[in-house]
């Protein structure tokens, strides 16, 4: 990454602290270009894609992180809740179910939850 990457990739997670994720995609289009496959870059898309409701990129940013890194915990918990916000639930839990038995944090675990109460209720 050249200087004036870095600087757009840090504003862009800055912008993602304040919950502005439409500001932070503009600063991240230079760095999709410059450095794009990179797990970090494709990981900080896919939360602003996310916090946007353009819920297909996100989808496609953390399936490229998965890619790249199988072993990526939250990059599966974040593609687990996208699929959920799709209504995918059962792709939902399977990423999920996965992000818990990787990390089990109270964050994963209660999406998790979620989703199992969800589907049993057949939504």
């Amino acid at each position: 990454m050249t200087d004036g990457t870095f600087e757009a990739f840090r504003k862009a997670e800055a912008l993602m602290a304040q919950r502005r994720p439409l500001d932070a995609l503009r600063e991240l289009r230079q760095v999709l270009d410059e450095a794009g496959e990179a797990p970090s870059v494709q990981l900080l898309a896919g939360r602003a894609y996310l916090g946007s409701a353009q819920l297909n990129r996100a989808e496609e940013a953390f399936r490229k992180v998965l890619d790249l890194d199988p072993s990526d915990h939250y990059a599966r918990f974040a593609l687990g809740k996208t699929l959920q916000r799709q209504g995918r639930l059962p792709e939902a839990l399977a990423q999920l179910r996965m992000a818990v038995a990787m990390h089990p944090s109270p964050e994963y675990q209660e999406a998790l939850g979620e989703v199992k109460a969800r589907l049993a209720l057949g939504n």
